[in-house]
């Protein structure tokens, strides 16, 4: 049962919050000078990429897209530490087996096409890691009990590729005497083109073995209990 003062203080403390939040966004609004969105927009040629969202995510503020990155494993790790996944699906049908037959090649196809469309164009690795998170789910609801996803040693190195080659990268940035994430000019198309690649990868990854909701098994154990 809620105290007497705790329904009393919790109401003014939510309020005051609001109002700060209030005040704080009106300074904001009321503040001269140049928009952080205009300012982000002219340093857009200067990213390596001409995708203004892209520019944002993968350069201007890329320690937040790495801790991005990094809350979706804490998440599947949370969801391993559970315990077993429950009961796979039935096999599908004829019918819908033929369907997933398509629509599984035709979504890893997209997921290569936002990849690269990320750098010029709406897409990148979110989106990407979205579509093959998406394919692994599809094969999951036709009966495939690993959803397609490799065996628990490489399905591992995989969920920790994102972070990994995002965290590396800058770390050899900063023993080359750049900043942490720091892109030298002339070379942060590509290095964005290899964080993205390795973050796909590991979104997609994710997103499907989350869906399994179980921790991951060894290849030979799968093989002996079918």
């Amino acid at each position: 049962m809620t105290p007497a003062w705790a329904k009393v203080l919790i109401p003014i403390v939510l309020i005051a919050i609001g109002a700060v939040l209030v005040w704080a966004f009106s300074l904001a609004a009321l503040e001269g000078g140049d928009r952080l969105a205009l300012i982000a927009l002219e340093r857009v040629p200067e990213s390596g990429v001409s995708n203004p969202i892209t520019s944002v995510l993968l350069n201007f503020r890329a320690y937040d897209t790495l801790l991005e990155v990094a809350v979706l494993l804490t998440a599947l790790l949370g969801i391993w530490s559970l315990g077993p996944a429950a009961p796979a699906f039935q096999p599908a049908s004829p019918i819908l087996g033929g369907m997933i037959a398509w629509v599984v090649p035709l979504l890893i196809l997209s997921t290569g096409y936002m990849l690269w469309a990320g750098g010029h164009a709406p897409g990148g690795a979110f989106q990407a890691g979205a579509l093959l998170g998406a394919a692994g789910v599809t094969l999951a609801l036709g009966g495939d009990a690993s959803a397609g996803l490799p065996g628990e040693t490489r399905l591992r190195f995989l969920s920790v590729l994102g972070v990994l080659v995002f965290t590396a990268v800058g770390v050899i940035l900063m023993a080359l005497g750049y900043g942490f994430l720091t892109y030298p000019e002339g070379y942060a198309k590509w290095l964005i083109i290899f964080i993205e690649t390795a973050a796909t990868l590991s979104i997609g990854v994710t997103l499907a073995a989350a869906y399994l909701g179980g921790e991951p098994r060894d290849e030979r154990t799968s093989r002996s209990a079918t």
